[in-house]
């Protein structure tokens, strides 16, 4: 049964909020004064997000979960006839994928801010506020930094892809791994962080890093200081070109 466009949205809103909710939290948790995990490190960070991750894809079944519009660009990319069941790809359906994960990003982000409200006005560093929300690299050079992120964006669409194909015992049928395949995209993600993100902080998300920015620009956050609109086209260009990539070299390199 194809599934509506209605339905789309509204399960990549809630995915996309759960995600930014819980990984927009983790380092707020992490890095905000006066927080219970205070200091815990960008280890604890990439286990939160990995977890994020797991919880979005799961809540957004309906939709595919796809959740980051460089996944919706690979599987594009691609040439596949559906990512979801009865998830169409096309123009319309892409759309309401890159509007949909905005937005629920946006919503989770304010939903953080709303959380760790106290935690915010306490702090009196405005990077760390500006690091809940978005991404910014340890050492500032915008091409490199865009090229990390199409690396680690490329893993993450590449291997997204591959279990896609993945079958039992030479099947033609994709296995049917329920909730696993999401805790399997989430560890994915855990390990992209731990071996890929420590130039950029790993955005692999345009809307997991523009959608936050956003808020971060509106919101009524005490001290805040700029939100680093020079660099916010890296974590946008550089997932779109990796996910690409990926979905594109996916054809040559994976077995059909």
């Amino acid at each position: 049964m194809e599934v509506s466009l209605g339905t789309v949205f509204l399960s990549e809103v809630v995915g996309s909020a759960m995600l930014l909710l819980l990984g927009g939290g983790v380092v707020a948790n992490a890095i905000l004064k006066k927080t219970k995990g205070n200091g815990f490190g960008f280890g604890f960070i990439n286990w939160g997000w990995g977890l994020a991750v797991f919880a979005g894809v799961l809540v957004s079944y309906k939709s595919g979960g796809h959740l980051n519009p460089a996944v919706t660009f690979g599987i594009l990319a691609s040439g596949s006839d559906t990512y979801a069941a009865g998830v169409p790809i096309t123009a319309a359906s892409t759309a309401v994928y890159l509007v949909a994960e905005l937005i629920g990003a946006m919503i989770g982000a304010f939903i953080v801010w709303l959380t760790y409200k106290d935690h915010f006005d306490a702090e009196e560093d405005p990077g760390k506020k500006l690091g809940v929300f978005a991404t910014g690299p340890e050492i500032r050079n915008p091409i490199w930094n865009m090229i990390t992120e199409v690396v680690g964006t490329f893993v993450l669409v590449f291997v997204i892809l591959g279990a896609g194909k993945f079958s039992n015992q030479g099947e033609a049928a994709p296995a049917n791994l329920g909730w696993l395949g999401a805790l399997g995209v989430g560890l994915l993600v855990l390990a992209i962080g731990l071996s890929l993100g420590g130039p950029t902080g790993y955005a692999i998300n345009p809307t997991r890093d523009l959608g936050p920015r956003i808020m971060h620009a509106i919101l009524p956050i005490k001290g805040k200081g700029g939100s680093d609109w020079g660099y916010a086209w890296v974590p946008i260009v550089g997932p779109i070109v990796g996910g690409v990539l990926a979905g594109l070299l996916s054809n040559v390199l994976l077995p059909v």
